[in-house]
């Protein structure tokens, strides 16, 4: 790939549903990118653990390199990314548009990188997001330009997922790229019907196997220059984020209780900062019914560490957590649990759910 920096800044969006692995896929492009190239990474963090207390929370809804524990960004943060940037507490497809343009600026204005890469929320629609990017393209007379947008299929789990969510179906209807990752765990028959489904979705689109941890080639996914959302938004596209609810589950002091005072500890409190046992976690982990809950992220502590730990439809991984735990310092587990809304927004909450939580001593809400 030529380093050479090309007038404008190209932006790709990567978009896919939750445990898709875009994260890893993006991770896996930096090390064959050539070393003085400068890569910027905006994440949009829906529903994303964190731990600050509500009262030392800044009145913006994000912030560049320093929230210390929203959980895909501590992965990619122990990464080569030049900077790694943060939109919290809402989906920049909608209701943060603002934000996102003003990021977008700050970032070329401190960092001028050679390539932005914007991380959408599993939950989000793209096609909102490109408008708002070729609108700033206007803005900022083609400075800022959308290159591609690159969609990530589970190839081990859409063909479940995609009957009930639009938002999926939608992902992958409106994309330069589909990346069909995970492909390693399912059959060549299962993976004929996959691709059939996603040509009925999107026949012209090119669809691309991942290879494993290694990714894919850069030189595939950049320098597309997408013709995509170069006319106004069609009055039928709206965004979908009702399908997606989130609970929390800790054990420990949770910083970033709502209702009380900060002093007010034993309240928020559900048991003491101990190790995780692993064996433990293994088995609630593989309680859940991957039906209705599709993700769960977050940190816990297992052998005097903290990891961080990415679950995603029955498959999970577990990461050092390099560098400053100091906002576990009270906490043994915060994780964030994301599934069907229906299923989740049930009271009492499922089964599956409350056996997850008391198997971990850990209070959900």
């Amino acid at each position: 790939m030529d380093s050479v920096q090309p007038p404008h800044i190209p932006i790709t969006v990567f978009t896919g549903f939750l445990g898709a692995g875009k994260t890893s896929i993006i991770l896996s492009l930096l090390p064959l990118l050539p070393k003085d190239y400068k890569v910027v990474l905006l994440k949009n963090e829906f529903g994303d653990v964190q731990g600050v207390h509500s009262s030392l929370r800044p009145p913006w809804p994000w912030r560049e390199c320093i929230i210390p524990f929203t959980v895909d960004s501590q992965l990619a943060k122990q990464s080569s990314l030049t900077a790694v940037s943060e939109i919290l507490n809402g989906c920049m497809c909608c209701v943060l548009v603002g934000q996102m343009e003003t990021a977008l600026r700050e970032i070329r204005d401190k960092y001028r990188p050679d390539r932005i890469i914007i991380e959408c929320s599993g939950s989000a629609f793209p096609a909102t997001l490109a408008f708002q990017i070729r609108e700033l393209e206007r803005q900022t007379i083609n400075d800022l330009r959308l290159d591609a947008i690159v969609t990530v299929i589970d190839a081990e789990n859409f063909t479940g997922y995609e009957d009930t969510s639009p938002t999926a179906k939608m992902q992958a209807s409106y994309s330069d790229i589909i990346l069909i990752n995970k492909h390693e765990h399912v059959d060549e028959h299962a993976l004929d019907i996959l691709i059939d489904n996603l040509n009925t979705l999107n026949l012209d689109t090119p669809k691309i196997k991942c290879n494993g941890r290694n990714g894919v080639d850069p030189n595939i996914l950049f320098g597309i220059d997408s013709k995509l959302f170069r006319d106004p938004i069609p009055h039928d596209i709206e965004d979908r984020h009702d399908e997606v609810k989130i609970l929390t589950a800790y054990r420990g002091f949770l910083p970033m209780c709502q209702n009380h005072e900060h002093h007010d500890r034993e309240s928020c409190t559900s048991h003491m900062e101990v190790d995780v046992d692993k064996g433990l976690l293994e088995s609630a982990l593989a309680s859940l019914n991957k039906e209705s809950v599709w993700r769960v992220k977050g940190f816990v502590r297992l052998d005097s560490a903290i990891w961080i730990l990415n679950w995603a439809f029955g498959r999970y991984d577990l990461t050092l957590l390099k560098g400053d735990t100091s906002f576990m310092q009270d906490a043994s587990i915060r994780l964030t649990i994301m599934g069907d809304e229906y299923e989740l927004n049930r009271k009492p909450i499922p089964v599956a759910v409350t056996k997850f939580c008391a198997d971990l001593q850990a209070q959900v809400k």
